[in-house]
């Protein structure tokens, strides 16, 4: 499990790489975390083109971020889905509070 960041235009770009699960899920909010209060950002692009794996667990560190950047009034958007992230966001209505974009 590896998160990937960069900023540009005030906007945070993350790649979340491997697998996002029970074994991965401190890490991942921990450095997602780290990321998120680094800076004020005008929206979040998160990139699931390399996460291989992911499960309920793995959705709670997401919708976790959600909230806190909700609270923010930051957006958070989904790029490139691996086919087994879109197949978990479309099932668990997760577009609906962080859509998809191209």
């Amino acid at each position: 499990m590896q998160v990937d960041a960069k900023v540009f235009n005030d906007t945070l770009y993350l790649s979340i790489v491997g697998e996002l699960d029970e074994n991965s899920a401190n890490y991942a909010r921990a450095n997602l975390d780290n990321q998120l209060d680094i800076n004020f950002y005008r929206q979040i692009i998160i990139d699931l083109s390399r996460l291989d794996f992911m499960d309920s667990t793995g959705i709670g560190v997401l919708i976790g971020r959600y909230k806190k950047m909700q609270q923010r009034g930051v957006p958070i958007y989904i790029s490139n889905p691996s086919k087994q992230a879109d197949k978990i966001f479309r099932m668990s209505a997760l577009y609906d509070i962080m859509p998809k974009i191209n």
